[in-house]
């Protein structure tokens, strides 16, 4: 089972990064996924985690991950070094940042997002890690946000998953 974390702050999409990967997963023959987040009644801008579990069997354990593939974030004042103990061996930090991170692989999706006129970076990050886990491919998560996304933005966020995506492979 692929497990990812995805940390945010409300109103940048961590949880809909999350059930895109999902759906993404799913369009697969024998593929199965949760996602759900985890957060009370905070406030827009308050910290959002949410989780995405990704198996060849039902996925049926909603508790949160304990130990991840891979951990996504969206803000990186949200990055602290002891995220990596949530991290299994060999797992990724990815975090949404204009600088070097420890060991984390960093992306400006701030950057990609403002190219696209998208207020959030949430399918920015999809891409990134698109791109580098191959846990589902490009063609995939496009087509999770044509199926989930309202059809005045998808196009928008259709291109700037893309271009993430061929940013981390070059």
């Amino acid at each position: 089972m692929y497990e990812i974390i995805w940390l945010g702050r409300g109103g940048q999409g961590a949880f809909t990064a999350a059930k895109l990967l999902g759906a993404a997963y799913t369009l697969n023959d024998d593929s199965y996924a949760l996602a759900f987040p985890s957060f009370g009644p905070e406030r827009r801008g308050a910290p959002v985690r949410a989780f995405t579990k990704l198996d060849t069997r039902p996925v049926v354990d909603r508790s949160q991950t304990e130990k991840a593939d891979y951990i996504v974030i969206l803000d990186d004042t949200l990055y602290s070094p002891q995220l990596r103990e949530l991290l299994r061996d060999g797992g990724k930090i990815i975090i949404n940042s204009r600088k070097d991170i420890d060991e984390a692989l960093t992306c400006d999706g701030e950057k990609i997002a403002e190219e696209f006129r998208l207020p959030t970076v949430n399918t920015v990050m999809l891409g990134v890690l698109v791109g580098v886990s191959g846990v589902v491919t490009a063609e995939n998560a496009a087509e999770a946000i044509k199926g989930y996304m309202p059809q005045k933005i998808q196009e928008r966020n259709l291109n700037a998953l893309l271009r993430a995506v061929r940013e981390v492979a070059e």
